[in-house]
């Protein structure tokens, strides 16, 4: 797209954004102080509907973007910048934050909310980001055996494991079995089922075979959801079954953390209309981006709103509160 063309888009966006109506030729020229007259503003609006990135709603009206509008817009964005009284908004509020994880989380989404008039989206650390410290097996007799795992986080994780019925457990079998899982174990993410070295002798591989046949592996908890302003979403849709949709999906924590999770990982900061895979979310727009502890990304953060975002503030803000919510935690962590 050359200079002019992609000067006229910006424009069409960044009016439609502020006004949410149709954008026409001479709105384009008083914005874009481009110096050329209203007939060649046409044709790159012509020019720009046949390509995909804008659209007309009505024969006599002004041109919209459509997602691939938008797209090329904020893949063109500079950064965005937070006014003085957002960032000192959020600096005061960082400086005061305290209580429980849960408390700090729910309150973090109610300020990024307040700060781009979206909805608000927080998906906590995972429950289990913890590593075992040591596994025992406990000898409870009548056939039964009992793992005891503790994790690195102080936590004590149990698992029944039943034998055959009247089993007789030679003490010295058991120890080694013991010693054996422990060895396998330590280090290792809480959920996974290591491998355990044969230690050959029948009598103590059958009772570590056992014991790991009795454990499933188990994928790591997802974090919980917190959603700030969910109201917000009231005034940004015409459609009133669209609001309702749209405010479905938030109830929806499951589908709303697999979401954020999906396009962290796939390095997206900005998911519009059908990119975001959901389809109830195709006149929506998600800006997202993961909050760090110590270097280790433990959560994501992110706004919802409808494809008309202000995407310079929120993706300034989500940027911000990410990182300082992420630096909050840590200095949370060390106390």
């Amino acid at each position: 797209m050359d200079e002019r063309k992609a000067t006229v888009l910006r424009a069409v966006v960044e009016s439609f954004i502020d006004t949410a109506q149709p954008v026409g030729s001479r709105a384009v020229s008083d914005l874009s102080g481009l110096e050329v007259s209203a007939a060649t503003i046409r044709n790159e609006m012509a020019s720009l509907e046949a390509d995909g990135y804008l659209a007309q709603p009505h024969t006599s009206a002004g041109r919209i973007p459509t997602d691939a509008g938008y797209r090329y817009f904020v893949d063109n964005l500079g950064p965005g910048h937070l006014d003085d009284t957002e960032a000192r908004q959020i600096s005061a509020f960082f400086r005061h934050a305290q209580g429980q994880i849960e408390q700090r989380l729910a309150d973090t989404s109610r300020l990024l909310s307040q700060l781009t008039a979206y909805a608000a989206i927080v998906v906590g650390p995972t429950h289990d980001p913890t590593t075992v410290r040591s596994a025992q097996l406990v000898d409870l007799g009548s056939g039964r055996l009992l793992l005891v795992v503790v994790t690195s986080s102080g936590s004590i994780e149990r698992s029944m494991i039943e034998l055959v019925s009247g089993a007789h457990i030679e003490p010295n079998h058991l120890a080694a079995a013991s010693a054996a899982i422990n060895d396998a174990f330590v280090g290792t993410s809480l959920g996974s089922v290591p491998n355990v070295n044969s230690t050959g002798q029948p009598e103590v591989d059958n009772l570590i075979a056992t014991t790991l046949a009795s454990i499933a592996p188990s994928s790591t908890h997802a974090g919980d959801l917190y959603v700030g302003g969910a109201a917000n979403m009231a005034g940004q849709f015409d459609a009133v079954s669209t609001v309702k949709s749209v405010l479905a999906v938030l109830e929806e924590q499951l589908i709303v953390v697999s979401l954020l999770g999906d396009l962290v990982e796939r390095g997206l900061s900005v998911a519009i209309g059908s990119e975001t895979g959901v389809a109830p979310l195709a006149q929506c727009a998600v800006v997202v981006a993961p909050y760090k502890v110590d270097g280790e990304q433990v959560g994501s953060i992110g706004v919802l709103g409808p494809t008309r975002m202000d995407y310079p503030k929120a993706l300034a803000a989500v940027h911000v509160v990410s990182s300082r919510l992420g630096e909050s935690l840590g200095e949370a962590h060390e106390d």
